[in-house]
């Protein structure tokens, strides 16, 4: 049996980070319109596609370790210098330009969760009671502990 080439699942892998960009581009537009119902159900999807993706990456790593390279992203570009593969080449590129979009993507998608996080912290603090700090006669603040009642005899 024929070991499995680097470049064998290429065309594969870079299929799945076109299917996550276009996810990350959908949770983006989601995010700005404040569309939650619809940006819970990418989540499953834009999960499933980073299982799939890194299964993917572990097939072409273990096929650059069977064929005596480095099993990371280093390894390919020796595999691929050493090939002389224009279209695996192209290949490679296409995918490592897909993924720092990606990334970026990803980044920015975390800008706005965190904004929208900023926004809902803000209203939720508006809603609470406002505590008010007392001092005591030792100069020492008393929070809102037990409070003695008044009896009236």
């Amino acid at each position: 049996m024929a070991a499995v080439s680097p470049k064998h699942s290429l065309q594969a892998e870079l299929n799945k980070i076109t299917e996550l960009l276009d996810i990350l581009k959908q949770e983006q537009q989601d995010l700005v319109a404040a569309d939650i119902d619809h940006l819970t159900s990418l989540t499953p999807q834009k999960s499933a596609l980073v299982n799939e993706m890194a299964t993917l990456a572990t097939g072409r790593h273990n096929a650059l370790a069977e064929a005596g390279y480095p099993a990371m992203e280093l390894g390919m570009e020796s595999w691929l210098e050493a090939a002389n593969d224009d279209a695996a080449n192209i290949l490679w590129q296409q995918l490592l330009d897909q993924t720092r979009e990606a990334k970026e993507l990803n980044r920015l998608n975390g800008v706005l969760i965190n904004k929208h996080l900023g926004h809902t912290q803000g209203a939720l603090q508006a809603l609470r009671p406002q505590q008010t700090t007392v001092y005591g006669p030792s100069g020492m603040t008393s929070g809102g502990g037990t409070r003695r009642g008044f009896i009236a005899g």
